[in-house]
């Protein structure tokens, strides 16, 4: 589990100086696929789940 946060840390923050930089490359789409991948197995994932949900929920349907 420690290294499943300290993975999704690092992969976070390279993340954000990525998009910070307007960086959209391969590598960029990479480090995005391995933030989420560690981050759905971390604590996070049932209130990241959550939200979601009831952000669609919110969305009023036609």
């Amino acid at each position: 589990m420690a290294v499943t946060v300290s993975l999704v840390a690092l992969f976070g923050l390279v993340l954000f100086f990525l998009l910070r930089s307007h960086s959209l490359t391969p590598g960029a789409a990479f480090i995005a696929v391995m933030f989420g991948f560690f981050l759905a197995s971390t604590g996070a994932a049932g209130p990241i789940n959550t939200l979601a949900v009831a952000v669609v929920h919110a969305i009023p349907n036609p």
